[in-house]
């Protein structure tokens, strides 16, 4: 499935991402810009994210509880993030595709993980697929990255882990648990993979392991210290029901608006407002003329 982004306007790549941590004089590392990514799961989403100069577009398995109204990711299957993926691919011409690896979909064979990513990419048109869990995943990451698939990792609170990890929690916080996580970091970056999404874990951590990887971090509910940030498109419009994280900051209120537009639309129809003259089609007057004279008649 070719892409073509638009005239002057370069395509972003995962090893273009990579490219953009480098290794500074005092031996850490360092990005040359911050990278920008947010999730979509439809066409027209992803054409305005896209349009708006996103680096990178994640079609996440976010969509369970963002869309279907699920309780958690476990539900979502590789179908259903093919369908939206799709959708997606037809609106993104620019920025990175990356496709989640739903629950289910890679805690098989290593064979069968590896069809299912090939999937995403041939049938679904991701570009980099995302993979949950760090010293776990090595070998996965690393038979991905050697079939040619760009392999996105995913540390810190796994919301796949719901279950294991008792609810979502921030990670890190003790001695022990901050130094698994810079574990699991380092071995996703081992493995291969171009970048790793730190989850919900104290800033410091995170700032820590991302001057210590070669690869860019992508902070969600990891403070500003990541090279990069990602936050759920409907969290960001102000979409989302219920309860929403601390780290999720509204740059909308669209929930408000689409109610407004909707209620009003209602009483414009029950009272006869909508719609109007000017919003509908008329017959020809020669049609008009003939009317007349059969009702007269």
């Amino acid at each position: 499935m070719s892409v073509v982004p638009r005239s002057g306007e370069q395509k972003v790549t995962a090893p273009a991402i990579l490219a953009r941590k480098f290794p500074a004089q005092d031996g850490s590392f360092r990005s040359t810009a911050k990278i920008t990514c947010l999730t979509a799961y439809d066409h027209p989403s992803a054409r305005l994210v896209d349009e708006a100069g996103v680096d990178v577009i994640l079609v996440g398995d976010s969509l369970g509880m963002a869309v279907l109204g699920y309780d958690s990711t476990l539900p979502v299957t590789i179908e259903d993030v093919l369908h939206h993926l799709r959708a997606v691919r037809r609106g993104t011409k620019r920025a990175l595709l990356v496709a989640d690896m739903p629950y289910g979909s890679y805690h098989v064979s290593i064979e069968e993980s590896l069809r299912n990513a090939v999937r995403l990419v041939k049938e679904g048109g991701a570009e980099a697929v995302k993979v949950e869990g760090g010293e776990r995943r090595i070998e996965l990451i690393a038979r991905l990255v050697e079939a040619e698939i760009p392999v996105m990792g995913h540390v810190g609170l796994t919301p796949q882990s719901f279950n294991s990890m008792g609810g979502f929690h921030v990670q890190g916080k003790s001695a022990d648990a901050s130094r698994q996580v810079e574990r699991d970091a380092r071995a996703a970056e081992a493995a291969g993979a171009f970048a790793v999404v730190l989850e919900s874990i104290p800033r410091e951590l995170a700032a820590r392991v991302t001057e210590r990887l070669r690869i860019p971090t992508i902070g969600i509910g990891a403070g500003p210290d990541c090279d990069g940030q990602i936050l759920v498109f409907h969290d960001l419009l102000g979409l989302t029901s219920g309860h929403v994280p601390k780290f999720a900051r509204r740059y909308a209120d669209l929930a408000g608006v689409i109610s407004q537009a909707v209620t009003c639309y209602c009483e414009d129809v029950r009272v006869g407002a909508f719609p109007s003259d000017a919003e509908s089609y008329h017959s020809s007057s020669s049609i008009r003329g003939e009317a007349t004279k059969q009702t007269a008649g």
